[in-house]
């Protein structure tokens, strides 16, 4: 069996590539989407290609573009199993509080630490 492959959702670069190093880090396989869109269809054409995403980690606001709340509700109508994290800075959003009703899984506040990252991530995955 291979690493684990996780989907990195936001819209900052700095972010994608420090979650990205984090992931590797700790034994995962990370790829990156700039905003919703592009989250959803990768995550559509990881299940077409038999080598789905084990995880999705996705920031809530994405500037200029579909965020984490939007881009779930499309997800969830792809597969209603997705392992998806939200992930904010903003900790009174209600998707953040209630994130269960949104279709996450779990929440992880930013900043967070690498082995917050791995709890959460074995938390989800199993």
């Amino acid at each position: 069996m291979g690493k684990a492959r996780i989907l990195v959702m936001d819209d900052e670069e700095i972010i994608q590539d420090v979650l990205s190093s984090m992931l590797d880090f700790l034994g995962y396989e990370a790829e990156v989407a700039s905003d919703g869109e592009k989250a959803v269809a990768m995550y559509r054409s990881s299940l077409e290609s038999q080598k789905p995403f084990d995880a999705l980690i996705m920031d809530l606001t994405i500037h200029g573009g579909m965020g984490g709340k939007e881009a779930i509700k499309e997800l969830v109508k792809i597969d209603p199993n997705v392992k998806a994290i939200v992930s904010s800075g903003y900790s009174t959003d209600p998707a953040v509080t209630n994130f269960r009703e949104y279709g996450f899984k779990a929440v992880i506040s930013k900043p967070f630490k690498i082995e917050e990252l791995g709890d959460i991530l074995k938390q989800v995955i199993g």
